[in-house]
């Protein structure tokens, strides 16, 4: 039996509002059905952000659609969700975001090769409005450039 490899659900903004500086992969703690609505590609992360709750990282806002076929076991589709990372990346992340300002963002929701369910993430800083015009402008040049040959 082969493996579907080609599950890649993306945060667009993520790198237009943030400048991502660092990137780490975590787990995710879901249930059943909302493994099953994933792997139906009906998830988002556009809004989604995450914060240290209790010593241990959580994803809050990440909208995933409840599972058609499921039962009054289905899952509530905005609920926080805890990420699974080594003590010593979690440390890092939490000494980065109380002293250096940054924020954690995530980036992208993948399958391993084992077949599971991951999670990218990123130490991001905000963008202010200037940032965000001088990368539109960049892009507006690339395509123009890419037109004309």
């Amino acid at each position: 039996m082969t493996r579907q490899t080609t599950l890649s659900i993306t945060n667009k903004k993520a790198r237009f509002n943030y400048s991502l500086e660092e990137f780490m992969t975590a787990g995710l703690v879901l249930q059943g059905t909302e493994v099953k609505s994933i792997r139906n590609h009906q998830a988002s992360i556009a809004e989604a952000y995450c914060t240290f709750l209790n010593g241990e990282l959580y994803i809050v806002n990440m909208h995933i659609a409840e599972w058609k076929y499921g039962s009054y076991l289905n899952h509530d589709p905005l609920r926080k969700r805890k990420l699974l990372l080594e003590k010593k990346q979690l440390k890092k992340l939490k000494m980065a975001i109380e002293t250096k300002g940054f924020t954690i963002v995530p980036v992208k929701i993948f399958l391993s090769n084992r077949g599971l369910i991951k999670l990218e993430i990123a130490l991001a800083k905000g963008k202010k409005t200037e940032d965000k015009r001088e990368d539109i402008k960049k892009r507006d040049d690339e395509r123009q450039i890419k037109n004309y040959v």
